[in-house]
């Protein structure tokens, strides 16, 4: 947006880095070039069929500007591009100069807010000072004030702070909480092999050490805000298939950022500005090529190339998931250009390291929650120990329940954060600020982290999972007795409210159907018939019975669909004798059950009569199982996937498997070796299933010992397997543990 700054920082690596074509640039971009880059932009979300893009402004400081100027320039960005794909606009500043007049600009068009600061002021002002030496963090202070404020919270995105190693980490830390920022981004300073970093005497990695001095302290806060860096180095993170980094700083997803110049010059990643003088150039500008013109630049491929693109030393290392070799610009040194591993390679080892030392994160993705989604009350040991037992009091269960709630804020913040301009999440942060229990009964329903899970790892459903939001916002606004008026999604007939029920829409054609809603009630503006949720008693808890969430369809084996009334009778009686059997037989099993039985999914019936259940680790609480032929087999079905259920939770918190270990383990119950995770799964469920023939042994004879003996000597197998490989964490050691204990204690039972 321009290429002046009104700050004079002596880590800038637009200004103070060996690239200096600012010198020769337009100080402003012309309205003429921003309406040539909006049409490529718009051409190749076009060409490409793009869910979306992302266009930050940058500088320089862009809002050197002004309020009148910058309103013009996002105008425009937005008639060219917005009628062809959904844009995400944001801005990064120092916020020398953002004003309520900026504000008020931003929040019109919809822009998230970055902001420059780099801690408290002994660590800001080491570096981000006026040109006269002046401080500039009061002045920084002030514009985050500005961003905090209710009418322009929306605005907020986060602070990004390049550190200094000469700072106190804790410091900087505190500072940075106390802005309540959604996000933090701690920025290695910009360096090469040929300008290395600065390194304080006798430190071998004094960056990890003080970054890993930050994650310690984060941790044991309960990580309050999202720390892009931490979230993106998590073993977590580098697991989880087709889950992007969200960062070029590691990782290994292909680059997709590139630059447009005040002169309208298409560059690659400004940060190539630290290597050498014209590093970021291309050759190509808005007017005389395309997207597809710069993706073509040998420049832009080599950091396509994922983990071919490394360097020898790179790709034989264990950690070059987690790492991805670095930034891009940090690998640089004369003579072999960019083949070789970061400058900052021990320090990123060193602060891996760190990171899989420290306590299991609360979530399986962290990120920011629209509201604090931390894990305030954690799971004390004896309540660990109570679930290891495979059992687990009432207390013990319900801290599981209490944690999902939180989990689910935080994968639906991330979903918001490409989502944060569209009516359907103003709508969603508008209930969550005045209804906030409204949010979370909808957040607890299963599919709905489900839909969000889907939506962060599938991005060839992105399209589709997107418009589900407007159901979520919309059955929260229900909830919470607000008035809105919102366009949903038609899937298959149905427009589906998480927890509420499903509209049948006459036209099958239809795409999308609007919903007005007032006063708690809600009409669909469209030929429809309403299908409200359907609850069945178990044993006085209220379970819904889900037979049309899009999402439910996530099980090996496919779901039923809409119930008949006699369908859905047959089932309270399946499970009023089912609750019957749990508790002649799995009385101890009976708290769980209970608590962490939150919907039943008919599945479609076993044509060769095998019984059909299942769970899904991202739908906590839903058991999906097919019709059986008698409630004792439904008890045992339940008791069986409710642990599943359990063991989920703990794992949503606790690593008990070292997700280093690779190696499969044979086991009786499946034809093929599986990971050490699913063994650990199959023998807590299965310790369960033995637990029931146990009891029922007492009564039913030979038949029964046998099944209670497979069972059992399948759980004892299977934890022998886990302990011999190594593949247990010392959580999962204590865990296992406290499963062979209970194991034992039957081993007078039926010798």
């Amino acid at each position: 947006m321009h290429s002046r700054c009104d700050l004079a920082c002596d880590h800038c690596y637009v200004y103070e880095h060996a690239d200096q074509s600012w010198r020769t640039r337009p100080r402003t971009i012309a309205l003429e070039t921003v309406r040539a880059a909006g049409k490529r932009i718009a051409e190749h979300a076009a060409t490409h069929a793009l869910p979306g893009v992302q266009v930050i402004l940058h500088g320089g400081e862009p809002l050197l500007l002004g309020a009148a100027r910058l309103d013009a320039v996002l105008a425009e960005l937005r008639a060219t591009i917005a009628p062809v794909v959904r844009l995400d606009l944001r801005m990064q500043t120092n916020a020398v100069l953002l004003s309520p007049a900026i504000c008020d600009v931003l929040l019109r068009h919809g822009v998230r807010v970055g902001v420059s600061l780099d801690g408290d002021r002994a660590a800001n002002d080491r570096h981000r000072r006026f040109a006269s030496g002046a401080s500039s963090h009061a002045l920084v202070l002030r514009g985050l004030a500005l961003l905090r404020q209710p009418a322009y919270r929306p605005l907020y995105a986060g602070i990004l702070c390049t550190i200094d190693v000469a700072g106190d980490p804790i410091a900087v830390y505190e500072a940075l909480l106390a802005e309540a920022p959604p996000r933090v981004d701690f920025l290695l300073p910009h360096a090469t092999w040929d300008q290395p970093p600065p390194r304080p005497a006798g430190a071998a990695t004094p960056y990890a050490d003080w970054l890993g001095r930050i994650h310690d302290r984060w941790t044991a806060d309960g990580r309050p805000m999202a720390v892009r860096l931490f979230d993106a180095l998590s073993p977590t993170s580098s697991t989880v298939e087709c889950r992007a980094s969200g960062t070029e700083a590691v990782g290994l997803d292909p680059a997709d950022v590139v630059v447009i110049e005040t002169d309208g010059a298409w560059e690659q990643a400004d940060s190539l500005k630290t290597a050498y003088d014209g590093a970021p150039a291309t050759g190509f500008d808005v007017f005389s090529h395309s997207v597809d013109d710069v993706a073509g630049h040998a420049g832009v491929a080599a950091r396509q190339n994922g983990l071919a693109g490394l360097c020898a030393t790179c790709r034989t290392c264990p950690l070059v998931r987690r790492c991805g070799g670095g930034l891009f610009a940090h690998r640089y040194r004369s003579g072999s250009g960019f083949d070789n591993p970061s400058v900052y390679c021990a320090d990123l080892k060193a602060l891996i390291a760190r990171i899989d030392q420290s306590p299991a994160d609360v979530s399986p993705v962290g990120r920011a929650p629209i509201v604090d989604g931390s894990d305030r009350n954690p799971m004390s040991d004896r309540e660990l120990d109570e679930i290891g037992s495979g059992y687990g009091d009432a207390a013990a269960i319900a801290r599981l329940v209490e944690s999902q709630v939180p989990i689910t804020r935080v994968l639906l913040s991330m979903v918001g954060e490409t989502e944060a301009a569209t009516p359907a999440w103003e709508l969603l942060e508008h209930v969550d600020a005045e209804a906030p229990e409204a949010v979370a009964a909808v957040l607890a329903h299963p599919y709905v982290r489900a839909w969000a899970v889907r939506y962060l790892e599938r991005p060839e459903h992105r399209d589709t999972d997107r418009r589900h939001l407007a159901c979520v916002a919309a059955a929260a606004a229900a909830r919470a007795g607000l008035s809105a008026v919102l366009a949903l999604p038609v899937r298959d007939g149905l427009v589906h409210l998480p927890a509420l029920g499903a509209f049948a829409v006459a036209s099958r054609s239809a795409q999308t159907a609007e919903l007005s809603i007032a006063g708690g009630e809600f009409e669909l503006r469209a030929g429809a018939e309403w299908w409200p949720t359907r609850w069945l008693d178990a044993g006085g808890q209220r379970v819904p019975i889900e037979d049309t969430d899009p999402y439910r369809d996530c099980h090996e084996w496919p779901v039923a669909g809409r119930l008949t009334p006699a369908a859905a009778d047959h089932w309270q009686d399946l499970l009023a004798a089912a609750w019957h059997g749990i508790h002649r037989d799995a009385p101890a099993h009976a708290p769980a059950v209970r608590a962490a039985f939150r919907a039943l999914v008919p599945l479609v019936t076993d044509p060769g009569g095998r019984l059909r259940s299942a769970t899904n680790r991202d739908a906590f609480g839903a058991v999906a199982v097919a019709a059986p032929a008698d409630g004792d087999a439904l008890a045992m079905l339940l008791v069986h996937e409710v642990q599943h259920v359990k063991l989920g939770a703990v794992l949503d918190r606790y690593d008990l498997v070292d997700k280093s270990h690779r190696e499969l383990l044979a086991v009786p119950w499946r034809p093929v070796k599986r990971p050490a995770e699913a063994v650990l799964q199959g023998a807590y469920a299965h310790l369960a299933v033995a637990d029931v023939w146990r009891a029922r042994s007492r009564e039913a004879g030979s038949g029964a010992v046998a099944h209670y003996h497979r069972y059992r000597d399948w759980v004892t197998g299977a934890l022998d397997a886990l302990h011999r490989t190594g593949a247990l964490t010392a959580d999962g050691e204590r865990f296992t543990h406290r499963m062979r204990e209970t194991v034992e204690r039957w081993r007078d039972d039926h010798r």
